[in-house]
């Protein structure tokens, strides 16, 4: 579903900063981050493992593990911050307003419960419902998400299913309480690629019936592309660039988003070899001055060295953050 005309973001992000205390020093996760997710819009988060998105997905929902921290920044839920909120406050928003579908569906499941007791607990906790109707919402829930026999399967341990049944009963676990926004980080890695495709298509079908937005975390640009509306680009904790997801997929401008859909196969590329990135992510203390990607960059030149490019508008809604675009760089 598209985004709504001329409505305030659902979700807003601001400078966020997610750092790492340690004995040598403190480790940026996270450096000024910023993006917004509108009413009803897929938003997909794409880079390699290491550039921090599954860390900004924690850092919304309040989940860092510590030592992690939001050392700065701001983070608004329909106009409302809540990155500063107490514990108990946001433990209030998270599962009612904000639902989680964890790359492991054995971290979002209690093996020692039954599906059952896990629904309808979630469901009575953030909603006014007696037992028999919070289990027929459970019921309903594990129908809508593709499982069969439902009404017999709820009263069944989480062992007793499949993988891919597993990431299904998480996706009914994360909207049972109706939540506005959904944060989905790297919900298909440990499947098959057919499962991969049906969890994708449940996922989105269901948010997209009851108005829920979506922050969809991956480090597959193939389920970016059949997914999202927009996407945005990390590396090394930065934001690279962000925009409509068939702009970015079909002229990519960062030169490292570039990168990325150079190494993606394609049915109609003649090449004998795929693009590659030189080089690796770097550590978060070892992340270079001026733009983190400017040692890969074949592009690089002085300013890339020096100085941190800020995202630049490029028109539309799209923004990349590269010197390549600045009428200053360009002149130089």
């Amino acid at each position: 579903m598209a985004p709504l005309p001329n409505k305030p973001p659902l979700l807003s992000v601001r400078d966020l900063v997610v750092e790492f205390p340690t004995r040598r020093g403190t480790l940026r996760a996270l450096d000024k981050v910023s993006f917004d997710i509108s009413e009803g819009e897929v938003l997909g988060m794409v880079g390699e493992s290491g550039a921090g998105k599954s860390l900004t997905g924690a850092a919304i929902i309040g989940l860092l593990e510590p030592p992690g921290r939001v050392a700065s920044g701001e983070i608004w839920l329909r106009g409302e911050r809540i990155d500063n909120l107490p514990r108990e406050k946001m433990r209030r928003i998270r599962g009612r307003r904000i639902g989680m579908v964890f790359q492991d569906p054995l971290t979002s499941l209690n093996p020692l419960y039954t599906v059952a007791e896990q629904l309808i607990e979630t469901i009575r906790t953030h909603m006014d419902v007696s037992e028999k109707e919070a289990r027929a919402r459970a019921v309903a829930l594990l129908d809508r998400v593709g499982i069969p026999a439902a009404a017999r399967r709820i009263d069944d341990y989480p062992h007793h299913f499949s993988g891919g049944m597993r990431q299904r009963v998480v996706i009914a676990l994360a909207l049972a309480a109706e939540p506005e926004l959904v944060i989905a980080d790297e919900p298909t890695t440990a499947l098959d690629v057919s499962v991969q495709a049906q969890i994708i298509d449940v996922l989105k079908e269901i948010c997209a019936e009851r108005g829920a937005s979506v922050m969809l975390i991956t480090h597959d640009m193939g389920v970016i592309a059949e997914t999202a509306d927009r996407v945005a680009v990390l590396y090394a904790g930065r934001l690279a660039e962000i925009g409509p997801v068939r702009d970015v997929i079909q002229a990519a401008e960062h030169p490292y988003t570039v990168g990325l859909m150079g190494s993606i196969p394609t049915l109609t590329q003649t090449a004998e070899r795929l693009t590659q990135i030189p080089g690796s992510m770097p550590r978060l203390n070892a992340i270079a001055q001026g733009c983190a990607f400017n040692p890969r960059c074949t592009h690089a030149f002085e300013r890339c060295r020096a100085e941190r490019p800020e995202l630049i508008a490029r028109g539309g809604d799209r923004q990349v953050a590269c010197w390549l675009y600045d009428t200053e760089a360009q002149d130089v």
